[in-house]
């Protein structure tokens, strides 16, 4: 498909003279672990390591997402049970990413710093899977399916953050819950997952789903990880097997209180530099941009933003653009980036199809402000709020035009002011 050039479009919209923009630095008071390799080999011998047999192989399941410290974690928890006597071996547990393949999910692993020579233990990646029973949860049927990776494994040790969902809320949400469930569900286990899920409560399909897993896996416990405003570890802790319910709400209300945010909620335009997988398993952070755009979705209180521009992918979601629908434009440059095989297979495991959904593309940085400045109506650069952020994770450094700026909360400072421009299309910020 070939989309409309400059050329093409350059007469359709006029250009507006842009507002004066401010760099913030936005710190609100965080918690931080200093050390979270430490504190994951501190927390492994909170976990019943000891009732395993010498030699016995403990699968270390790991996701794809850009948590803090996650491949020096990981290797930790790797080399503390080598040094036990057990033998560790990595599997991948994030359903259907990296394109529902093997060397997909090695891949995405890899992009994460986690690979066989730096963790120093193989990989299994396969997509084999196993069903180990069902739960009807409603009226509807649903079959249980686990890696058999993990199936033959002597032990498993999940490990992941615990944070809030893209898809919904409830007392447990992302975290080692739905790894198990989920993630060790590879394709088959997550599509049956996200089937039922969307239809009769996710919360309501998790719990079920999970006593089945905890029957049908040897299951240790998990590493739970909560990440703080600045991307940092805020708690690193051992939660043992059959006490993820019950200590995964403590840990949620951690996260949230943690959870990065926008500083100011009432914004017309929010420009992203990038999404990707690593980021959040929508892209952007739903949470974050008060978008969510699936069934069932919880409403959100704040923010409210007029309009999404989402200028590109990060190298690290390998052309997974899964959440690139959440925006209203993108650029030519962000779709020659896209892997739709690999944004696809998501979209159709977790039946968030509107998220893979293109918005309209323009050809350039230049045309898509232009454009997203229009379409606002009665613009005026000295009223416009706009936000220009790198993604939904990095908050703690922006842009915000200066409308915006009696409005920041006391943790953002005004930090110097510069001015928008456009090199062949292409946006920078100028300092002045």
């Amino acid at each position: 498909m070939e989309f409309p050039t400059r050329d093409d479009v350059d007469h359709l919209v006029n250009a507006q003279p842009l507002p004066s923009f401010a760099r913030v630095r936005y710190e609100p008071s965080t918690e931080t672990v200093p050390d979270p390799a430490g504190a994951a080999r501190k927390e492994l011998n909170t976990l019943a390591v000891e009732d395993l047999d010498d030699g016995a192989t403990v699968a270390v399941a790991v996701g794809s997402r850009g948590i803090h410290a996650i491949d020096a974690i990981t290797e930790t928890v790797v080399a503390s049970l080598a040094d036990r006597g057990f033998d560790p071996v990595i599997v991948p547990a994030m359903g259907s990413h990296g394109g529902a393949t093997a060397d997909g999910q090695r891949a995405v692993l890899q992009s994460l710093g986690i690979d066989e020579e730096r963790v120093g233990a193989p990989i299994d990646a396969r997509m084999d899977t196993e069903q180990v029973g069902s739960v009807t949860v409603g009226d509807t049927e649903m079959p249980v399916s686990l890696s058999t990776a993990a199936l033959e494994a002597d032990a498993v040790l999940v490990v992941n953050r615990v944070k809030a969902h893209t898809n919904f809320s409830g007392p447990i949400e992302s975290g080692l819950t739905k790894m198990t469930v989920v993630g060790l569900g590879k394709q088959r286990g997550a599509k049956a997952f996200h089937a039922t899920a969307i239809e009769e409560g996710y919360v309501e399909t998790l719990r079920p789903a999970l006593s089945v897993v905890e029957d049908a896996l040897p299951l240790l416990g998990g590493i739970a990880l909560v990440e703080n405003f600045e991307e940092e570890l805020a708690a690193v802790e051992g939660v043992p097997a059959g006490s993820f319910l019950e200590r995964e709400p403590d840990l949620l209300e951690l996260a949230d209180d943690e959870m990065p945010t926008l500083p100011v909620d009432e914004v017309d335009l929010l420009v992203v530099d990038e999404l990707g997988k690593e980021i959040s398993g929508a892209g952007m952070d739903t949470n974050v941009i008060g978008r969510y755009r699936v069934l069932n979705a919880p409403d959100p209180e704040h923010p409210s933003i007029k309009l999404v521009y989402a200028r590109g992918l990060t190298e690290a979601t390998k052309g997974n653009g899964n959440g690139i629908g959440l925006a209203d434009l993108t650029r030519a440059a962000a779709v020659d980036q896209l892997d739709l095989q690999k944004t696809y297979a998501n979209a159709l495991t977790s039946g968030s199809l509107a998220k893979a959904k293109l918005p309209v593309v323009a050809p350039d940085d230049e045309f898509a402000v232009r454009t997203a400045l229009s379409a606002l109506g009665g613009y005026d650069p000295d009223t416009v709020r706009v936000l220009w952020i790198q993604n939904t994770e990095a908050l703690g450094e922006l842009y915000v035009s200066e409308a915006v700026v009696p409005d920041l909360p006391d943790a953002a400072t005004v930090v110097g002011r510069a001015s928008l421009t456009f090199d062949d299309g292409t946006a920078a910020f100028t300092e002045q």
